[in-house]
């Protein structure tokens, strides 16, 4: 069968994490051989199997839970007097269920007793053909596993391969969920019962191709370690690699050595040895996505093969809390010296624990109570083609059965501006820009194309910024070859009618509305950035439009990088640093200045009242509760008022689980890249999530999830292009605007999907019907 006492070594998956281990599909059924009640019931149609962990130590439950179907928890959620337990089954992995599992036709099936039932009855799982053997197998060992610890109150690693044996149970055959014409017993009285007792059939599988069978994970061969100038840090600890086949971390020794040190100037190395090979070799850089768990006593991170491309997550697991705290502040300082080109000991102390509580898993106060912990939508239809706009073409005499779109000079979807007072949608495509009107809450349709955008003096450009402004009757636009210009296009005649000067000798860098909602209203001002300074822009002005009394700027280059206001107006400033400065207002100092993590911040948003603030970088989120909750700023935010050096600001990395980035990467073989974080918003509504995309994959957290520290607050939408833009509709958290290179969507957060290898792996369906096409130029 297999060696138990080898595959002991299993780790229960991320420790931090209640679900152990799942199987996203099956059946659930109860059988009940010597019954008048009837032979077989299907209790759950379409189910998932999970082992969690529970509050006491050594127990653990089966756990088989209903699948909805999209949409459908909304109408339940609705329904009064609704009984949650329906739709979960719990069980105490003990010995005494017998739990064993057999292969019937091409189908695996887990069966085990039903306690509280009549003697014989027993409840089958019965998995779909599309679950992987290999997770299969690794259910059933970690189940053994389980009713070890269970029974002997110890870590299943001191279990011997006869001890873990005796919860293999061979004592009696699994009856068929749906009996053959004779009967499971072979009595007369039993065949007659069964002839009329209702049955429910085995559901027919999917029509699908059958998966492809994917081997387990090996580990790469290890770099060779510079030679060392220094060592931060060297610690032992276990190793264990995620394997993707079975969604497992797999230990692969029990004793490593585990070094950070520098190899060169603000060049570090991660090297991991154990007695008898090297593992793992690789610089120290951001892309490695570092995870700290103090609970667990792990740290996971990423490793990317330069040789194939393909992406591995590691775990480390220490014997203490010390061991690992010594190994956080080597690799953070390798991590942070590596990214500021500065020596970490430099850094102010306070700025130092704000980079570390960074990178932990902490529980932020006063979430907002607007959205529930367990998310509904509103009922969809699985077939989302309805949310699609009609497909537009850049020739319209073009005839083709499905036309994408695709200019003859190559030109793609590149920027979406999303309307605050209309319900319209401006995707920029080269020198042309798309016009799409939001119908109803699940539709976009194609108005119209504003084709060859070109200066007043007739020069074609495309737009590398925009921002819709004036009530979203015009558009601010800017042309890179040109950064001391800004243009204004009038959106009702569709041509740029303004070129506004700014100053000679400061480009804008960057451009944004004076408040939140500024471009609402008639607002004629805005904010402008360059590298190192911040300022506001007044097109009433006579020749430059930079107002000089509210200009700030730096003697030092900071490289600005993005900047977002709030309802009444405070601004923050990011810079490619990773530095933020949060102001009240133009002009001045700015009252709080956070620490650079390292990385720089390519987007920024802030909630409408200022109180979270939310940085985009290449490879994580950050956010930021600017709420001062204690000392004598005590309800003053941060652009209020600056943090006293004894209550810090409280910053949360919001990243993706590195289990899930392998499994993306192994599907793309791209590295994680997020466009900018928006959070949704209105005049009337809260923010209750994040939207953002990385290559094809859509992107949404669960802001109050992810406030309280709930492991994996996020949910995907695969495609099978790259995302080129996304927001979220104004005024809406169900409702996502996308733009992919050649077509732009507008689809209900409800098809999103937890992560799991089948959401990951799979694209959403493409129209190819030539119904669903718009003859149009753009």
């Amino acid at each position: 069968m297999f060696m138990l006492r080898n595959v002991g070594k299993y780790i229960f998956g991320d420790a931090s994490k209640q679900d152990i281990i799942q199987l996203d599909q099956g059946q659930l059924y109860i059988v009940r051989p010597h019954s008048v009640k009837g032979y077989s019931e299907c209790i759950f149609k379409d189910a998932q199997a999970t082992i969690r962990r529970t509050s006491t130590d050594f127990h653990y439950q089966l756990v088989i839970q209903r699948a909805f179907e999209e949409g459908e928890e909304q109408l339940i959620d609705d329904a009064e007097d609704t009984d949650d337990t329906k739709d979960e089954k719990t069980f105490l992995l003990d010995e005494s269920l017998h739990l064993r599992n057999t292969i019937r036709d091409g189908h695996a099936v887990f069966a085990w007793r039903d306690l509280s039932g009549d003697p014989g009855d027993l409840y089958e799982f019965i998995c779909e053909t599309t679950v992987q053997p290999s997770a299969i197998q690794t259910f059933e060992i970690v189940s053994i596993q389980c009713q070890y610890e269970r029974k002997y109150k110890r870590d299943r690693e001191h279990a011997t391969e006869q001890e873990l044996k005796q919860f293999i149970f061979t004592d009696s055959p699994i009856p068929p969920a749906s009996p053959v014409a004779t009967s499971p017993v072979g009595s007369p009285v039993a065949a007659s019962r069964s002839s009329f007792a209702p049955v429910t059939p085995v559901r027919k599988t999917r029509k699908a191709k059958e998966p492809e069978v994917l081997e387990a994970t090996a580990a790469p061969k290890a770099a060779t370690a510079p030679e060392a100038t220094e060592i931060l840090c060297k610690e032992g600890a276990e190793l264990h690699l995620f394997d993707v086949a079975s969604s497992s971390f797999l230990m692969q020794d029990q004793e490593v050595t585990v070094t950070v040190s520098e190899v060169g100037q603000w060049q570090y190395w991660l090297q991991i040895k154990g007695k008898d090979r090297a593992w793992l070799g690789q610089p120290v850089i951001a892309d490695i996505n570092p995870v700290f768990n103090f609970e667990y006593l792990s740290f996971i991170f990423n490793h990317y093969d330069m040789d194939d491309g393909a992406a591995y997550s590691w775990l480390l697991r220490f014997k203490d809390i010390e061991t690992e705290e010594r190994f956080q502040e080597g690799l953070m300082r390798a991590l942070w010296e590596q990214l500021n080109e500065m020596k970490w000991a430099k850094a102010k102390e306070q700025d130092r624990e704000y980079v570390l509580d960074a990178f932990q898993d902490l529980t932020m106060e006063d979430a907002p109570q607007e959205a529930d912990e367990d998310e509904y939508y509103e009922a969809e239809e699985t077939d989302d083609a309805g949310n699609r706009s009609e497909e537009y073409d850049s020739d319209e005499e073009e005839d083709s059965t499905h036309v994408r779109g695709v200019d003859e000079d190559g030109n793609v979807n590149s920027q979406l501006a999303v309307g605050f007072k209309h319900d319209r949608s401006f995707v920029i495509r080269g020198n042309n820009i798309g016009v799409f009107k939001h119908v109803g809450d699940k539709n976009l349709e194609f108005s119209t194309t504003i084709t060859g955008v070109k200066t007043p003096g007739g020069k074609k450009f495309a737009p590398s910024k925009v921002m819709l402004h004036e009530g979203d009757n015009s558009m601010i636009m800017q042309d890179a070859t040109n950064p001391h210009n800004l243009y204004r296009m009038d959106l009702e005649y569709g041509k740029v009618v303004d070129d506004w000067k700014v100053h000679d000798d400061i480009p804008v860098k960057v451009f944004a509305p004076e408040k939140k909602f500024a471009q609402m209203t008639g607002e004629k001002t805005f904010l402008g950035l360059s590298h190192n300074a911040l300022f506001r822009i007044d097109p009433r002005l006579a020749g430059d439009k930079l107002v000089d009394s509210q200009l700030k700027q730096y003697a030092l280059k900071n490289d600005f990088s993005a900047t977002a206001t709030t309802e009444n107006g405070y601004i923050a400033v990011a810079s490619n640093k990773g530095d933020i400065r949060l102001f009240d207002r133009l002009g001045i100092n700015a009252k709080t200045h956070l620490p650079a993590l390292g990385e720089a911040i390519i987007g920024l948003d802030v909630s409408k009242d200022g109180r979270w603030i939310l940085g985009t970088c290449k490879t994580y989120l950050l956010l930021v509760d600017s709420l001062q909750t204690t000392g004598k700023n005590e309800g003053k935010l941060g652009f209020e008022k600056a943090f006293p050096k004894d209550s810090k600001p409280k910053p949360r990395r919001l990243t993706l689980n590195p289990m899930h980035i392998a499994q993306m990467q192994a599907e793309t073989k791209m590295p994680l890249s997020f466009t900018a974080a928006k959070f949704n918003t209105g005049v009337d509504a809260s923010e209750t999530a994040i939207i953002t995309s990385t290559g094809p994959f859509m992107v949404t957290w669960n802001l109050r999830r992810a406030i309280m520290g709930k492991p994996d607050p996020y949910q995907i939408k695969r495609y099978a292009e790259e995302v080129k833009a996304d927001n979220f509709r104004f005024g809406s958290d169900k409702n996502v605007i996308v733009a992919l290179p050649n077509e732009v969507e507008l689809v209900q957060k409800a098809t999103f999907k937890n992560p799991t290898r089948e959401s990951i792996s799979t694209p959403v369906r493409q129209l190819r019907s030539r119904h669903h096409i718009v003859n149009s130029p753009y």
